[in-house]
């Protein structure tokens, strides 16, 4: 089954051909860094206008790399949640009017599932294991029994991990996109010039939560109170201690979590995936398996919408033209200790 996957649910207009759900033979992404980077961020109308302006080219040269027309695809899969509602749109219409326009089924994709089922692309891995999902938008920890099911374990109660990054680096004008320039930026730097806080949750909340809005407070209002006196203020020392901070915050959760479960793998997905010492970190977890998907699957893109929708066409499950595009993230079960 050859299917046509359509993700344009942030500011990444992707179009990609996958084979029976994981033999990729096109993978096109055309970014909007460059025209979101005076704004340290991303624009939402300068995204829904942008993803108008480039779907279709994407699309054709998705096809022309696969070398296939449009008469040789099967179905049509496409993000409809969560993310920008104005982007979600434009893919979403775009999938609709193919599907229609051809006579071929279609179904919607969950952004989240679709992060996490991106390492499958490349090898294939057994279920069930843990998956850390940590992007600009979210950080879940759950527990992954199959393609569409998972159990939540743990989340972020405030700001997303990859949305502290991009936060701590606009404040300190270091780059866009903030992930990207810290991790480099910490490879030349001290990770223990700032101590910086692993914030207590409050009564209530679960063990494998993690809050990032008191470290990113910490990291932009109170530099004085944790510096050493002794190592210089530099950006390169403030990322290094930033980053050791926001990654070992996330790993002592994913370890409690591991420990909880019994699983001896983890699958990392989404944009923080990339992330260095968050790969070190995991690798470096005795007895336990860490599987990363390649650098350029871990960013938003098509391939891992078009495999994860083979699975839901192959059982069957088809969306129709009433489809809706969703901002929020889907309500999975929960499960805690």
């Amino acid at each position: 089954m050859l299917v046509l996957g359509v993700e344009s649910s942030c500011d990444e207009s992707s179009v990609a051909v996958v084979e029976d759900g994981r033999r990729v033979l096109s993978n096109e992404i055309a970014s909007q860094i460059d025209l979101h980077r005076p704004y340290d961020g991303v624009v939402p109308e300068i995204a829904s206008r942008m993803h108008t302006e480039w779907i279709v080219g994407v699309a054709e040269q998705a096809l022309k790399s696969a070398g296939l027309g449009l008469e040789d695809i099967d179905a049509v899969a496409v993000t409809n949640r969560p993310g920008l509602v104005g982007s979600l749109l434009v893919g979403l219409n775009f999938a609709k009017g193919l599907a229609l326009a051809r006579g071929l089924p279609f179904v919607g994709v969950d952004h989240i599932l679709a992060h996490l089922y991106a390492p499958h692309l490349e090898r294939r891995i057994e279920y069930p294991y843990l998956g850390l999902l940590v992007s600009g938008g979210h950080t879940v920890i759950s527990r992954v029994d199959d393609f569409d099911q998972i159990t939540v374990l743990g989340t972020t109660i405030d700001d997303a991990c990859g949305e502290a990054f991009d936060k701590v680096a606009k404040h300190y004008q270091l780059g866009y996109p903030g992930g990207v320039v810290i991790d480099r930026l910490s490879q030349q730097g001290y990770e223990r010039a700032f101590d910086f806080p692993d914030p207590s949750l409050h009564k209530g909340h679960h063990p494998f939560d993690v809050s990032y809005s008191g470290l990113k407070t910490a990291v932009i209002n109170q530099l004085e109170q944790f510096w050493d006196g002794k190592s210089e203020k530099s950006p390169e020392n403030i990322a290094a201690s930033f980053q050791r901070a926001a990654i070992g915050m996330l790993v002592k959760r994913v370890k409690k979590a591991l420990l909880h479960t019994g699983l001896k793998r983890i699958v990392a997905g989404g944009g923080v995936a990339a992330n260095s010492r968050l790969r070190r970190e995991l690798t470096d977890i005795e007895g336990v398996e860490a599987v990363f998907p390649a650098l350029e699957l871990c960013t938003d893109n098509a391939a891992m919408i078009a495999g994860l929708g083979y699975h839901y066409l192959r059982q069957g499950s088809v969306s129709d033209l009433s489809l809706n595009a969703y901002p929020r993230i889907k309500r999975f079960k929960r499960n805690y200790p």
